[in-house]
């Protein structure tokens, strides 16, 4: 009897291989797809990282050592202790003990700067020196400040002779000690190697200072040394004395030997230790800002004082303009950060929005073969399930290398926002997929139900989630308009969810304008216009996701071509209300004669205008002084016009013999004098002219102030006609050869440098870039769904003419078949996008200021920087849309003839 067979399974192909093996290129694209979303998604939140830190360092940079530096201080020793115990407090051994328990007193995350900072003694009290050698500007004695600090030789290159040292134990009996000095120091104060400087002491002999050594600053910008200024810079003191000619005496800085500061003790500089905390701009973070500022306060009058106070001394004090500096980038940041978020959620909606059309239009693809699998027994978990996998397998490993090429690509800034960035984008791939044929195919059907635009009526579920967008949205625009940018993130999602609604509004009026455009084209002659309509309505309702797609990019889009735009102007008019012109030149004294012929011919100079400006001048033979400006009205009058900066008629403006001159006024000054009656105005050289105010205007090119008289130069005495300043007109002028023209004597500005110095801060110009970046960013996607789209539906154009070429349809009908079956949509999101953009930029300008983006805190005068829609932001994507449309259909349809019908249908082909 032989042995009995065991049944074989029939072998089983992977779902996932075959899947992959039966499109290769789906899967391909799809992991470029991914790719490229993960590494955009995770080298945003670096880039704002990297910009943020550059900004908080040239922050740090701009408030100079001086008001950075952490200064740590206590009073000298207390005079009932023992001498021996009050000179050991002072030596380098105890301060370098107190100094490393400071170091460890510094809470996270406020980094010290350990080779800039420092430590040492210094007189609180610079006696004045009687040493008669020492230069005297008017008379008073110079003055001293001795100071013994740690780390000289590792912060200075001894230029002559050598460092300063102490051979023996010094105390307060010490008769003489060694110092250094700087270059600057020694140049100013006449000091040689070798000199000896007496400074008072109480009781006793004079201390003696014999200088050892001429010392040159390694780093002069550093904290060590400017930190305290003096140390490395003289300073010539002015005394508040009534007079033309006040008091003024030489103040320097005697750098001795760490071991030698008892010896202060014995003068009557009133001695004082100090820990000098140097931040190190290089590992400060912006994003620890919310914990640094407690840290920093902390220091000043918090329980990290008291920790400083209980290593030091109990009358230890700590001083610092850290936290000013601090706060004020901080209102910068505050300020452009929601403008950043804007298009950061105005660019993720978009993506996300493409993402999840990839898996639709997947879906939609597969649809026969999902509903066969859903028929047969598949289980809606287990579908899911597989499809998951199946992009899984594709996404996760693109993902990550998109994560890695962020990375790589922006090397500074936090991993975690990075990586958490890139999960939510290949996660959203990932699921897009299976959630699209979970609700597609969650009831097994025998025949799928028609889903075209024209039949589908929205459901109740669809109404109440476009109404509660509608309530998201309108909340947001009023949210934004009241309390700006400052608000919460749905503040930044307005823009967005204003091209939301304006998409879903859209959605719902495509299948009427469809009906109404379907009678009149139903009556022109030929089929094409007919079937075209008729083609359009029968779109897929899926097409909502691509019009989602298209409208929220194009309304980012043009929100952030406006606010560029809006940028560029605000630096435009900053520039011209800072110069007055294209370019000028100011003088103290009056310009040579041949200055404005030399100055017409340099390159790029189209006109000169030369103004006499008096500052001196005195209206009413009063106190009060006001610039008086003598110009000739003709080309003055031109240059209003060019700078949009009080233009006026020059006819007004021209001087008449034996008549008052008319001027033109600041309403201050028009209000002070009025502008009816004449006035004398007393020019500097005590001549004096009459005047009439004629014209009254808020602004004027040749000065920035709210003050000025503006006259015909023709009427002025000979000596107050001279010009003192050129302000010219002119396309790209060479700045170094205007300054060469007019001469050393007169200062240079241009218009182009001064616009560029404001675009010069790093975290403005990189909140720019970024946000260019991120607008075009959606844009691409936005031209992604479209592609996508028009791809999704290529195979069944392309079997649809070649149906119809056999039936007589020439290639030209051909042409214009597609080209008129994809207008309406494009057509709608085109004019829709527009239009979409255009009403979110007005309801939401009322809210936005650029200000903080567009220029430095420090530029006055100061224009308004608001938000006003751009033309060619709102027009440019749009068309771009349009285009992209009307070429893929064009093509396609060339495409298609091209290959013939033959190879288009085949038997069976259910297209």
């Amino acid at each position: 009897m032989g042995r009995r067979r065991e049944p074989v399974a029939p072998p089983v192909a992977p779902w996932v291989r075959t899947r992959l093996r039966a499109a290769p290129g789906a899967a391909a694209a799809l992991a470029l797809l991914v790719a490229l979303t993960a590494c955009l998604a995770g080298a945003y939140p670096r880039a704002v990282d990297r910009y943020e830190d550059a900004g908080l360092r040239r922050a740090l940079r701009q408030a100079r050592p001086e008001h950075t530096t952490v200064r740590l201080s206590a009073p000298q020793p207390d005079l009932g202790l023992p001498p021996g115990r009050r000179a050991a407090a002072l030596r380098p051994a105890a301060l370098e003990r107190q100094y490393a328990k400071v170091l460890g007193t510094i809470g996270e995350p406020l980094a010290v700067d350990r080779a800039q900072s420092a430590y040492g003694v210094a007189g609180t009290v610079t006696p004045a020196v009687p040493d008669p050698w020492l230069p005297r500007p008017t008379g008073l004695p110079a003055r001293v400040s001795l100071t013994a600090q740690s780390g000289l030789a590792a912060h200075a290159r001894v230029r002559t002779g050598r460092l300063p040292r102490a051979a023996r134990p010094v105390d307060a009996t010490t008769p003489e000690v060694e110092a250094a000095v700087t270059a600057a120091t020694a140049e100013s104060l006449r000091i040689e190697v070798g000199a000896v400087i007496h400074v008072p002491a109480p009781g006793r002999r004079p201390l003696a200072v014999r200088v050892t050594g001429i010392l040159v600053p390694r780093d002069p910008d550093g904290a060590y040394w400017s930190t305290v200024p003096l140390l490395r810079t003289p300073s010539l003191v002015t005394l508040p004395t009534p007079g033309p000619d006040p008091d003024r005496y030489w103040l320097g800085a005697l750098l001795l030997a760490p071991e030698a500061a008892p010896a202060l003790l014995g003068t009557g500089t009133d001695p004082a230790r100090y820990w000098h905390l140097a931040p190190d701009p290089r590992a400060l973070r912006a994003h620890d800002l919310d914990r640094l500022r407690p840290a920093v306060a902390a220091l000043e009058s918090g329980p990290a004082l008291q920790r400083a106070r209980a290593v030091t001394d109990q009358g230890a004090d700590v001083d610092t303009d850290l936290d000013e500096a601090l706060a004020a980038f901080s209102r910068l940041r505050s300020g452009i950060a929601p403008l950043v978020a804007v298009a950061a959620a105005g660019t993720a909606t978009v993506v996300a929005v493409v993402l999840l059309m990839t898996g639709g239009l997947a879906a939609d693809r597969r649809r026969a073969e999902l509903a066969l699998l859903r028929a047969r027994g598949a289980s809606l978990t287990g579908l899911a399930g597989r499809l998951l996998a199946e992009t899984a397998v594709v996404a996760v490993p693109a993902g990550a290398l998109g994560l890695a090429v962020a990375l790589l690509a922006v090397p500074a800034g936090r991993v975690a926002p990075a990586v958490a960035a890139a999960l939510a984008a290949t996660l959203t791939a990932c699921a897009a997929l299976p959630l699209r044929a979970a609700l597609a195919h969650r009831t097994v059907r025998l025949t799928a139900p028609r889903e075209d635009i024209a039949s589908v009526r929205p459901s109740r579920r669809r109404t109440v989630a476009e109404l509660t967008l509608l309530v998201l949205a309108a909340g947001a625009v009023a949210g934004l308009r009241r309390r700006g940018t400052t608000g919460d993130q749905l503040v930044a999602l307005a823009p967005v969810l204003v091209g939301v609604i304006a998409a879903l509004l859209l959605l719902r009026l495509h299948p009427l304008l469809l009906r109404r455009l379907s009678g009149p084209a139903g009556r022109l002659r030929g089929a094409v216009g007919h079937l075209a309509l008729a083609r359009a309505g029968r779109t897929r309702a899926s097409a909502v996701l691509p019009l989602l797609a298209l409208l929220t990019a194009l309304t980012t889009a043009a929100f952030g071509g406006s606010v560029l735009a809006g940028v560029a102007a605000a630096r435009d008019r900053a520039a011209v209300l800072a110069v007055g012109a294209d370019a000028r030149a100011d003088a103290s004294a009056p310009l040579p004669a041949a200055a404005p012929a030399r100055a017409r011919a340099v390159p790029g100079v189209r006109a000169v205008t030369p103004v006499a400006v008096s500052h001196q001048a005195r209206p009413a033979d009063g106190q009060d002084e006001v610039p008086l400006l003598g110009v000739e009205p003709r080309g003055y009058a031109r240059l209003t016009a060019h700078t949009a900066l009080g233009a006026f008629p020059s006819d007004r403006l021209a001087a008449v013999r034996s008549r008052p001159l008319p001027a033109l006024a600041s309403p201050s000054v028009a209000a002070a004098y009025g502008t009816r009656r004449p006035f004398p105005v007393r020019l500097a050289d005590g001549s004096a002219v009459t005047v009439r105010i004629a014209l009254v205007r808020d602004r004027t090119p040749a000065v920035t102030g709210a003050d000025f008289l503006v006259v015909d130069r023709a009427g002025l005495p000979a000596p107050a006609a001279r010009p003192t300043a050129l302000l010219l007109t002119g396309d790209r002028v060479d700045a170094g050869a205007l300054r060469h023209a007019v001469g050393t004597s007169a200062t240079v500005r241009v218009r182009a440098e001064e616009r560029a110095r404001y675009a010069d801060s790093p975290l403005q110009s990189g909140a720019e870039h970024v946000y260019t970046a991120a607008v075009a960013t959606g844009a691409g996607f936005a031209v992604l769904a479209l592609l996508l789209s028009l791809v999704r539906a290529a195979p069944e154009r392309a079997a649809l003419l070649a149906r119809l070429r056999t039936m007589g349809l020439t290639r030209a009908e051909s042409r214009r078949l597609l080209i008129l079956e994809s207008l309406p949509q494009a057509v709608l999101a085109t004019a829709g996008g527009a239009l979409t953009g255009w009403s979110a930029i007005t309801l939401l300008s009322p809210g936005i200021d650029l200000t903080a983006i567009a220029l430095p805190t420090a530029v006055s005068p100061a224009p308004t920087a608001g938000l006003r829609p751009d033309t060619w932001s709102l027009a440019l994507p749009a068309l771009a849309v349009l285009t992209a449309a009307v070429g893929v259909a064009a093509l396609q349809a060339w495409w298609t003839g091209r290959r013939g019908s033959v190879t288009e249908l085949r038997a069976g082909d259910g297209r």
